[in-house]
Protein backbone atom coordinates (compact mmCIF):
# COMPACT_ATOMS: atom_id res chain seq x y z
CA UNK A 1 0.00 0.00 0.00
CA UNK A 2 1.31 3.63 -0.80
CA UNK A 3 1.91 6.17 1.80
CA UNK A 4 -0.64 8.38 -0.53
CA UNK A 5 -3.78 5.24 -0.28
CA UNK A 6 -2.56 4.34 4.00
CA UNK A 7 -2.99 9.10 4.23
CA UNK A 8 -6.19 8.49 3.03
CA UNK A 9 -7.78 5.49 4.03
CA UNK A 10 -6.87 7.50 7.87
CA UNK A 11 -8.42 10.09 6.56
CA UNK A 12 -11.62 8.49 5.54
CA UNK A 13 -11.60 6.41 8.70
CA UNK A 14 -11.47 10.16 10.75
CA UNK A 15 -14.00 11.48 9.28
CA UNK A 16 -16.32 8.62 9.19
CA UNK A 17 -15.71 8.64 13.59
CA UNK A 18 -16.41 12.06 13.18
CA UNK A 19 -19.86 11.58 11.65
CA UNK A 20 -21.08 8.99 13.25
CA UNK A 21 -20.02 11.65 16.77
CA UNK A 22 -22.37 13.77 15.03
CA UNK A 23 -24.81 11.26 14.66
CA UNK A 24 -24.76 9.97 18.01
CA UNK A 25 -24.65 13.25 19.68
CA UNK A 26 -27.87 14.02 18.20
CA UNK A 27 -29.42 10.51 18.96
CA UNK A 28 -28.79 11.60 22.63
CA UNK A 29 -30.16 14.77 22.49
CA UNK A 30 -33.04 12.96 21.05
CA UNK A 31 -33.04 10.87 24.53
CA UNK A 32 -32.45 13.75 26.26
CA UNK A 33 -35.84 15.29 25.38
CA UNK A 34 -37.98 12.31 26.22
CA UNK A 35 -39.86 12.59 30.19
CA UNK A 36 -37.65 11.60 32.82
CA UNK A 37 -39.36 7.67 32.95
CA UNK A 38 -39.00 7.61 29.19
CA UNK A 39 -34.99 8.28 29.77
CA UNK A 40 -34.48 5.88 32.69
CA UNK A 41 -36.00 3.12 30.67
CA UNK A 42 -34.40 3.62 27.36
CA UNK A 43 -31.28 4.01 28.89
CA UNK A 44 -32.04 0.32 30.86
CA UNK A 45 -32.62 -0.69 27.57
CA UNK A 46 -29.66 0.93 26.13
CA UNK A 47 -27.59 -1.10 29.08
CA UNK A 48 -29.56 -4.46 28.01
CA UNK A 49 -29.18 -5.00 24.20
CA UNK A 50 -25.32 -3.52 24.77
CA UNK A 51 -24.57 -6.86 27.10
CA UNK A 52 -27.11 -8.99 24.98
CA UNK A 53 -25.12 -8.14 21.74
CA UNK A 54 -27.40 -8.19 18.92
CA UNK A 55 -25.46 -8.31 15.64
CA UNK A 56 -27.60 -5.09 14.25
CA UNK A 57 -26.06 -2.89 16.89
CA UNK A 58 -23.07 -2.77 14.46
CA UNK A 59 -23.45 -0.84 11.40
CA UNK A 60 -20.61 -3.43 9.57
CA UNK A 61 -17.26 -1.12 11.27
CA UNK A 62 -16.67 -0.46 14.60
CA UNK A 63 -19.13 2.17 14.67
CA UNK A 64 -22.80 1.33 16.52
CA UNK A 65 -25.70 1.53 14.22
CA UNK A 66 -28.47 3.91 15.97
CA UNK A 67 -31.09 2.32 13.69
CA UNK A 68 -32.43 0.03 16.29
CA UNK A 69 -31.84 2.44 19.40
CA UNK A 70 -33.73 5.82 17.34
CA UNK A 71 -36.69 3.24 16.60
CA UNK A 72 -36.65 2.72 20.13
CA UNK A 73 -36.57 6.53 20.62
CA UNK A 74 -39.31 6.92 17.89
CA UNK A 75 -42.05 4.71 19.68
CA UNK A 76 -41.16 6.08 23.32
CA UNK A 77 -41.68 9.61 21.31
CA UNK A 78 -44.97 8.95 20.10
CA UNK A 79 -45.54 7.57 23.49
CA UNK A 80 -44.52 10.57 25.39
CA UNK A 81 -46.42 12.99 22.98
CA UNK A 82 -49.57 10.59 23.29
CA UNK A 83 -49.36 10.97 27.45
CA UNK A 84 -48.97 7.61 28.00
CA UNK A 85 -46.60 6.21 31.18
CA UNK A 86 -43.50 4.57 29.67
CA UNK A 87 -44.72 1.27 30.70
CA UNK A 88 -48.02 1.39 28.67
CA UNK A 89 -45.37 1.25 25.95
CA UNK A 90 -42.82 -1.03 26.92
CA UNK A 91 -45.28 -3.66 29.13
CA UNK A 92 -43.77 -4.49 32.66
CA UNK A 93 -41.67 -6.84 31.74
CA UNK A 94 -38.96 -4.18 30.03
CA UNK A 95 -36.59 -7.31 29.14
CA UNK A 96 -39.26 -8.72 27.31
CA UNK A 97 -39.46 -6.10 25.32
CA UNK A 98 -35.67 -6.08 24.75
CA UNK A 99 -36.60 -9.82 23.59
CA UNK A 100 -39.20 -9.16 21.51
CA UNK A 101 -37.05 -6.36 19.41
CA UNK A 102 -34.17 -8.55 18.77
CA UNK A 103 -36.02 -12.38 19.17
CA UNK A 104 -35.02 -12.67 14.68
CA UNK A 105 -31.27 -11.22 15.38
CA UNK A 106 -28.12 -12.67 15.60
CA UNK A 107 -26.32 -12.11 18.95
CA UNK A 108 -22.67 -12.05 19.76
CA UNK A 109 -23.84 -15.02 21.93
CA UNK A 110 -24.79 -17.05 19.46
CA UNK A 111 -21.79 -16.30 17.12
CA UNK A 112 -19.69 -17.72 20.07
CA UNK A 113 -21.77 -20.45 20.61
CA UNK A 114 -21.64 -21.48 17.14
CA UNK A 115 -17.40 -21.14 17.04
CA UNK A 116 -17.49 -23.46 20.17
CA UNK A 117 -19.19 -25.63 18.82
CA UNK A 118 -17.00 -25.59 15.10
CA UNK A 119 -13.90 -26.14 17.48
CA UNK A 120 -15.17 -28.95 19.38
CA UNK A 121 -16.48 -30.96 16.64
CA UNK A 122 -13.11 -29.63 14.88
CA UNK A 123 -11.21 -31.43 18.23
CA UNK A 124 -13.36 -34.21 18.20
CA UNK A 125 -12.89 -34.71 14.56
CA UNK A 126 -8.69 -34.27 14.99
CA UNK A 127 -8.48 -36.69 17.44
CA UNK A 128 -10.71 -39.25 16.20
CA UNK A 129 -8.45 -38.97 13.38
CA UNK A 130 -5.26 -39.63 15.49
CA UNK A 131 -6.53 -43.20 16.60
CA UNK A 132 -6.79 -44.27 13.58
Amino acid sequence: MRIQDLIVSIQDAIEGKRKWQQKWRAHMARVKALPQDYQIVYKEIQNYLFKVGPVELTDGTDFLSTDLLSGIIDLFEEGAALGKDVLEVTGSDVAAFCDDLIKDSKTFADILQESIEQEVIKEIKKTMDNTK
